[in-house]
């Protein structure tokens, strides 16, 4: 994939970094001649240029680009590259990076942003995930709360340990998509048990994350 990246400070050329070394192909958009530092991240193709304007966007070839990154330190400039992106370039998916709380609610896609990432939501979420047992926490939201990645680790006596995935009913708009099992990743089949301890990731919609919850750790856990 061709990926457009605005902001080359800390975060932007970190992110470059792990896209360039999973083969995809990195520009860096930044409008700071001192942050013009090709020799952080060399395999990325570096432009000087204000991400907040049409033109340079122009000139950078956004519009052949399959992702676009907002990843300044700037809110209202994430916001702008987002909608840009979105609306003149018709850029299939847009990930912003949220720097303060108070401002997730405006990363939505009425601003062109597909996926928000805030770093205190982030933070708070890992947190959880890490500590809780027996309950459900939300690691990421995805078009404004269309859909969130969901954790929940289980606790022995959630009443599916021990059963294969085919067996659990999960509620309409969700998926399991994988489970963390020590120092495993699985993706899971149908076939495959629950253990005690696994970390289970869902993709769901926010109206049926209660089900997910209620299903998996079962009333007697929840109450």
């Amino acid at each position: 994939m061709r990926i457009a990246i605005a902001g080359a400070g800390n975060v932007g050329r970190s992110i470059a970094q792990e896209l360039i070394g999973n083969g995809h192909q990195v520009m860096l958009i930044e409008r700071q001649p001192r942050q013009l530092r090709p020799e952080r991240v060399p395999d990325a193709e570096w432009v000087l240029a204000d991400a907040c304007e049409v033109s340079s966007l122009e000139e950078a070839d956004v519009a052949g680009c399959d992702v676009v990154v907002a990843a300044t330190g700037d809110d209202k400039a994430n916001l702008v590259v987002s909608l840009l992106a979105k609306t003149e370039f018709a850029v299939g998916r847009v990930v912003a990076r949220v720097n303060r709380a108070e401002n997730e609610w405006l990363f939505n896609e009425q601003w062109g942003v597909d996926v928000a990432v805030s770093k205190p939501r982030l933070m708070a979420a890992l947190v959880e995930e890490a500590v809780t047992v027996g309950d459900l926490v939300r690691l990421m939201t995805f078009r404004q709360g269309e859909a969130n990645l969901v954790e929940i680790t289980l606790p022995p006596q959630a009443p599916y340990v021990g059963e294969p995935v085919r067996d659990v009913p999960l509620p309409r708009d969700s998926a399991l998509v994988a489970i963390l099992r020590g120092k495993r990743v699985l993706v899971p089949t149908p076939d495959d048990p629950l253990e005690a301890a696994d970390e289970l990731i869902f993709v769901c919609t926010s109206e049926v994350e209660d089900q997910v919850r209620a299903v998996i750790l079962g009333p007697d856990v929840l109450s």
